[in-house]
């Protein structure tokens, strides 16, 4: 479980507004990306889709993630709504799966709504959520992984989970099977709140603590997309790298 989040006093009675900039790039060793990203400019819904490269089609996999996602109407439930979305979009890629020359496609995914002062996210995999507030970084997803559940029964540290080669491994997928379970989480806001979505070709060469110094000195979310992208190239990117960043500021 996340510990939960209070908002600043003084500011609940606001209704922040959203700013967010997205950015993918395919690495240095990939040929192609099959990394998948939604931005809205009306700063409500943003998501970021990691195909997976392993089974082949993966950025088919993960457009159809973002299309689902895309087609989300105004006015919803917002977590009911994610997940909804995401269980189709599980059907879908099953679908596409029985196409001739398809064959086993998956994408991981995180996504984020964010309705009045509250981001609802969820997610399938690792891909991560994060959020900086008062300088400090904090995950808000928990992996699906062989090495996330390997930290779970002491066997590992979280530091040692960082460069473990079954880093990869997840242990859940959109299209990983007939019934897709998505996690969720409501995360209350404030103003002057940095949120982080990301693939795990950010954090599999990027440590923690530089994802959170790019994050908190940069001057705007374009900024910290082009920031956090140039950290994980120059530290090799051996898979394709895609970052979402969200400033929450007073409307």
């Amino acid at each position: 479980m996340n510990t939960p989040i209070t908002v600043v006093p003084g500011q609940e009675r606001r209704l922040p507004v959203a700013v967010g900039a997205g950015l993918t790039n395919r690495g240095i060793v990939r040929e192609r990306n099959e990394d998948s990203i939604l931005t809205d400019p009306t700063g409500a819904l943003w998501a970021v889709a990691d195909g997976m490269g392993g089974y082949g089609n993966g950025d088919v996999a993960s457009e159809i993630v973002i299309d689902c996602l895309a087609q989300i109407p105004d006015g919803v439930d917002p977590g009911p709504a994610l997940v909804a979305r995401l269980q189709d979009a599980n059907q879908l890629v099953l679908q596409r799966q029985r196409s001739p020359g398809m064959g086993r496609m998956g994408a991981t995914v995180v996504a984020m709504l964010i309705s009045g002062a509250v981001a609802h996210v969820a997610w399938v995999g690792d891909s991560r959520a994060y959020l900086l507030r008062g300088g400090r970084l904090r995950p808000l997803t928990r992996d699906h992984s062989v090495v996330q559940e390997m930290i779970d029964r002491g066997e590992l540290s979280p530091a040692e989970a960082e460069r473990h080669p079954e880093s990869h491994v997840i242990t859940r997928a959109v299209g990983g099977g007939a019934e897709l379970d998505v996690d969720l989480v409501s995360i209350p806001l404030a103003v002057g709140d940095r949120l982080l979505l990301c693939s795990d070709g950010l954090t599999r060469c990027v440590y923690e603590q530089t994802v959170e110094a790019l994050l908190r000195d940069a001057a705007s979310p374009a900024d910290a997309c082009q920031k956090l992208v140039r950290e994980a190239l120059d530290s090799g990117a051996p898979d394709n790298v895609s970052t979402i960043t969200v400033l929450i500021r007073e409307g």
